[in-house]
């Protein structure tokens, strides 16, 4: 048993970084595969690039809680497999789109499918012994965050080594298949179906409401929500503000590829670590730091004019950031009635998506409004706020019932 759960951990961990990967392969180029599908207005372009790129997350928000209620009573592998190979196959089928609105629907039906992150962060909540989860769910979030880092930079290599955008899709669905393939022969899931089965028939709004009312639960989307929402307001606005602070248009792509890479390194160095922490000295208190520091770390962006002060800024900001959603998603399975973790992620996973659908849109209005300088001092505004509330509530006795590693002294 104890050896099974690393098993498994290390095949999740792999598929978490090739289905982020996959999902984030093709922002290098989405804009020009759009203009190679026909749209050669660049004003045009941009308009479609974001309705393409969004509705991937609008439709991933509104689908998640459908998969984990699904989880909870059919099994979380099975939910895996079929994520995992559904994406691999729309994917493939992105590289024969003969127009934007094949891909349109394709990026919509891949949000639909998606459900692979709850699916792998519940399945480890139930295998993972209790005093190791911190370190796995820390994993889980390094390994997604890989993802994040490599696709972008895999997808934009490939762009140049082929003639077509075409094969990249193939390649990626290639990967996704091949990792399905190792789930379906070594994931192993302690699953009861007939007992999971006899369980009272819920809607998802009466889940919802039945999730709602354990302490803390509210509390826990709602700050995965504003997270997501602070980080995503200002990410598509960095390539223009470091265009702004170094004055050189011609490499301002690199130097935006350099800032997304640190902040992924960073959030990769930092997550098992910190995950980890939080097994020995409770995770409400990393929560609550990871906080304050991502506060203290977005404030100055807003004042810096030099592109390395501003690298490293963002680079300590990635480690903050790296103990948010692992803290997050330990937190949430002490709070979750057995028996309904998948629903559980499934609703936390849904507020994420809503935040990182959000967070662009509003980002965007508030910068043609108090300009991108204004938007990391009310990202930093919004956090802070978040963290008074989340620190009040805890001192109110809200995660009473979360304890820390058996092993912890109390201090």
């Amino acid at each position: 048993m104890d050896k099974r759960w690393k098993v498994n951990l290390t095949i999740l961990c792999f598929g978490q970084f090739l289905v982020m990967g996959g999902m984030t392969m093709v922002l290098p180029f989405l804009a020009l595969y759009v203009q190679e599908l026909g749209i050669t207005d660049i004003r045009e372009a941009g308009i479609w690039t974001g309705i393409i790129f969004g509705i991937n997350f609008l439709t991933s928000f509104l689908f998640q809680p459908i998969w984990g209620r699904l989880a909870d009573r059919i099994g979380r592998k099975i939910m895996l497999l079929r994520s995992a190979f559904g994406m691999a196959i729309i994917i493939c089928l992105m590289g024969l789109a003969t127009s934007v609105w094949h891909l349109l629907i394709l990026r919509l039906l891949n949000g639909m499918v998606a459900g692979f992150n709850p699916a792998a962060i519940s399945l480890t909540s139930a295998a993972t012994p209790r005093e190791h989860i911190g370190f796995a769910m820390g994993s889980l979030q390094a390994a997604g965050v890989a993802g994040l880092i490599f696709g972008p930079l895999f997808g934009g290599y490939m762009a140049g080594v082929f003639d077509s955008f075409r094969p990249i899709f193939f390649i990626t669905g290639g990967l996704l298949a091949l990792a399905s393939l190792l789930m379906v022969l070594f994931i192993r899931e302690s699953f009861d179906r007939q007992t999971a089965e006899k369980e009272p028939q819920q809607s998802i709004f009466e889940n919802l409401r039945g999730l709602l009312g354990n302490r803390g639960m509210g509390s826990l989307f709602t700050a995965t929500f504003v997270l997501q929402f602070a980080l995503f307001s200002s990410l598509p606005l960095l390539a223009l503000f470091v265009q702004d602070i170094t004055g050189d248009p011609a490499n301002v792509a690199l130097y935006a590829g350099l800032v997304g890479a640190v902040t992924g390194v960073a959030n990769l160095i930092a997550s098992p670590i910190l995950g980890r922490l939080g097994d020995k000295i409770g995770h409400k208190r990393i929560l609550l730091a990871s906080l304050l520091g991502a506060v203290i770390m977005l404030i100055p962006q807003a004042f810096v004019h030099h592109f390395w002060l501003f690298l490293l800024l963002r680079f300590l900001f990635g480690i903050c950031m790296g103990g948010l959603i692992p803290s997050l998603n330990a937190l949430i399975r002490t709070v979750t009635p057995k028996g309904m973790e998948s629903r559980a992620y499934g609703f936390n996973s849904s507020f994420l998506s809503l935040g990182n659908f959000l967070g662009p849109i509003v980002g965007g209005f508030c910068a043609g409004v108090i300009g991108i300088e204004g938007v990391f001092l009310l990202s930093a505004a919004i956090l802070l706020i978040h963290l008074l509330w989340l620190a009040r509530a805890i001192q109110k006795g809200l995660f009473a019932n979360v304890q820390p590693n058996v092993q912890t002294i109390e201090r």
